[in-house]
């Protein structure tokens, strides 16, 4: 295999300019006039001949080669200068030796000469690692990215005694700054950044397919102008500054992949306006506490969803940060399938770097994370498919030493040649799942493959536009008064809102109704069928599933008043700028629901001393009859409470009425979805037959069918209403006739 050269006169690139996200040449930001006659690729291998000695140099590379491997005992000097018998630093010397032994073990490292090595790997490419030679990087080298006054700072302090050393490091390893020094820091420091820039090089050069550098210490965390978080300097910027200096025909365009469970500070900052590095990092953020949390200069950006990247660079910085710890193999997939691959797939890098600190790794106690090593072989693999193979990976953190040689094993393995291992992804969880959608609207504006599905809604708002849950409440309320003459019931609130115009509908001369139904759900489910090629969403392919009308037509053929309240799951404002925003937590109904029913009980329903209510709960919204029946004294008025529930499944206990739990048990009957987490065990099973969760029973539906189980279970047990014993609060009936009612259901 032989690897496309793109030619020409170095201007004819800029033809694709930033906005394709195509290579921009720095020196040179203005796009010139394209030749029509000019081709950036060749068709064939022949007209790649007239390319210059360098592109040749390097188009040799070919199909088998072997993975490349660079290590060098001379990293293990950095170690902390403080030689009492307190444990060591967590950047511990033994990191790159632990991982090397595993590689041994595993077989990956030749035991033999290195003229033996070449001979084996000339038959069999893939059964061994080719050693890269590392070497300490030049003063040139790091001031690509370091200012000369923090190199001579590193430099200076082998020149320190044991006593200053010790010093430093207390004054230093605490905090943001978190770096502790010795003697030999800077020798260390050389060789890391040195094997980083081999190890990219050998790969850009075709000598091997692809690398792996088992380097301390580590670099990511360190600015233009400080060590910062166990780094000295900047390895893979380093690498990457170099092999875009030294191969400029082939290495035009860098993605750098930050898999380390801490934000990569420095490489952000230091490629933050520029175009042709794309840094896409996966780490945890934690609303911005987590290391290294908030940088000391406010101009500096942090490791936010919302930093994008400035000037030319904007689009190509690509913050993945978790809102917590804790997330594993399930969220990292499900970021590489959905944010990382395809934005770096338009992207279309010449090279990758992965910074691959292993502190994600399930058993390391500063990640606090869950991903495997299969989980790292798998984003190795899907890495791979990118830029013709030409794959780097540059060790960054990563603390227990037993973690980071099987995670880095598996990652080498996967270099090699060998398919990643086989695993069972997790699902992933709610949070991350926010955090990867918030992800994929934040780089919309830059990447084609994230905006489908992304509503403009800044955009939309220009040209008037109301949220779809307004508008169908609207629909439902003109419906409703056609077919049943159902009106607003006014409601007095403190904060107006146009979302809670028109929640309360209630049937005429409510006052004088003897029997009353009051119903309490969620907003009605809505389905979709999306345009499969772009996403697109019609009218005619929308529709709106509201399964409570058979309720309502029995209710006003029994002679009852109706009063339908409608809780939107969220409440819109002016100010809505978010085109997606979760629905209300569980806390927030309740209030919510607690303030307007017992608005409704006071003014509208305590004053009719003559009417039995009975209750309906559907779906989150039944948690409004909890608050209900534990703020006012209900009892006597409530015939029957019948719900629907899909998600929070709460107890009902008060503090002033201790028969409270019992009457619930007694007079409520609780349809809870096959599918809830409450059928899992029977210890859960047993918490939820006690009374204070009511008459909690199983809903005779299908289990395993997704969204829509709400609608099918009110559906269910709605045709068999016309069945019921009048009047339909069958709990006030003889308890034989509501063990038949029950029956029935």
């Amino acid at each position: 295999m032989i690897d496309t050269i793109m030619e020409g006169d170095g201007q004819e690139h800029l033809s694709n300019g930033h906005i394709q996200n195509g290579f921009v040449d720095p020196r040179v930001l203005t796009t010139p006039e394209d030749d029509a006659n000019d081709s950036t690729q060749p068709t064939s291998r022949d007209e790649g001949d007239t390319s210059s000695d360098m592109t040749k140099a390097v188009i040799c590379r070919k199909h088998f080669l072997p993975t490349g491997c660079c290590y060098d005992d001379r990293m293990k000097l950095h170690a902390n200068a403080d030689y009492s018998s307190n444990p060591h630093h967590p950047e511990d010397p033994r990191r790159i030796e632990a991982i090397m032994k595993e590689f041994k073990d595993a077989g990956l490292i030749y035991s033999g000469t290195q003229a033996e090595l070449n001979d084996v790997l000339k038959q069999s490419p893939n059964s061994w690692m080719w050693r890269i030679a590392a070497r300490k990087a030049t003063p040139a080298e790091i001031c690509t990215v370091h200012t000369a006054a923090h190199f001579e700072w590193v430099k200076s302090l082998s020149l320190l005694t044991s006593s200053q050393l010790r010093q430093l490091t207390n004054d230093f390893d605490n905090g943001r700054k978190s770096i502790y020094v010795g003697n030999l820091t800077y020798e260390a420091a050389l060789i890391s950044a040195g094997g980083a820039i081999e190890t990219c090089k050998n790969v850009v050069a075709g000598r091997v397919k692809n690398a792996i550098a088992v380097i301390r210490p580590p670099g990511h965390h360190a600015e233009h102008n400080e060590s910062l978080g166990f780094c000295i300097f900047n390895n893979v910027p380093i690498a990457a500054k170099v092999c875009m200096a030294d191969y400029p025909e082939v290495c035009r365009k860098i993605l750098i992949l930050d898999w380390d469970v801490h934000h990569g500070n420095g490489i952000q900052n230091i490629f933050y306006e520029d175009p042709n590095v794309l840094y896409i990092s996966l780490h945890v953020y934690a609303n911005g506490e987590f290391y290294p949390g908030q940088p000391e200069d406010p101009e500096l950006p942090d490791g936010g969803l919302d930093k994008v990247g400035v000037g030319a660079g904007i689009g190509r910085n690509v913050n993945i940060g978790w809102s917590e710890q804790g997330v594993g193999d399930g969220e990292y997939m499900a970021a590489f399938q959905r944010i990382v691959m395809p934005i770096a797939q338009e992207f279309n890098p010449d090279l990758v770097i992965v910074s691959a600190g292993f502190d994600a790794a399930a058993g390391d106690e500063l990640g606090g994370c869950w991903v495997t090593p299969a989980c790292y072989s798998h984003m190795t693999h899907m890495l791979m498919s990118l830029a013709n193979g030409k794959v780097a990976v540059c060790l960054e953190g990563g603390y227990n030493l037993h973690a980071i040689s099987r995670s880095a094993l598996a990652v080498a393995k996967t270099l090699m040649g060998e398919p990643p291992e086989r695993m069972t992804v997790p699902p992933l969880n709610k949070e991350a799942a926010l955090t990867i959608d918030i992800v994929k609207r934040q780089q919309a504006p830059y990447w084609a493959c994230m905006r489908p599905g992304v509503v403009p809604l800044p955009e939309l708002q220009l040209r008037g536009t109301d949220r779809m849950s307004d508008m169908m409440r609207t629909a439902q309320k003109s419906m409703l008064g056609d077919r049943y003459g159902m009106i607003p019931l006014y409601v007095q609130r403190t904060k107006l809102s146009r979302s809670f115009d028109n929640q309360v509908l209630a049937t005429p001369e409510l006052h004088k109704c003897r029997k009353i139904l009051l119903i309490i759900h969620d907003p009605p489910e809505i389905f979709a069928q999306p345009n499969p090629y772009d996403n697109q969403v019609y009218a005619h392919n929308t529709f709106v599933n509201d399964p409570l009308l058979p309720y309502i037509d029995w209710a006003i053929t029994a002679g009852f008043g109706i009063v339908d309240v409608n809780m939107p799951h969220h409440i819109s404002q002016p100010t809505d700028t978010d085109p997606f925003i979760p629905k209300a937590t569980d806390n927030a109904v309740q209030e919510r629901t607690k303030e307007l029913l017992c608005y409704l009980w006071d003014n509208y329903f305590e004053i009719n001393p003559n009417s039995s209510i009975t209750l309906i709960g559907v779906g989150d919204a039944y948690l409004g009859i909890k608050q209900l029946l534990i703020s006012r004294d209900v009892k006597s008025k409530i015939a029957s409470i019948l719900s629907f529930v899909a998600g929070s499944l709460r107890p009902i206990k008060s503090d002033i009425d201790p028969y409270l739990s019992t009457w619930y048990k007694a007079n409520s009957r609780i349809y809870v979805s096959p599918d809830h987490a409450c059928w899992n065990d029977e210890e859960s099973k047993r918490k939820v037959a006690r009374s204070r969760f009511g008459g909690v029973k199983e809903a005779d539906i299908e289990p395993g069918r997704g969204k829509g189980e709400l609608g099918r279970m009110v559906k269910r047990y709605g045709v068999l209403i016309p069945f019921f014993p009048l009047p339909f609060p069958f709990l006030s009936l003889p308890v034989l006739s509501f063990g038949f009612c029950m029956a029935l259901m």
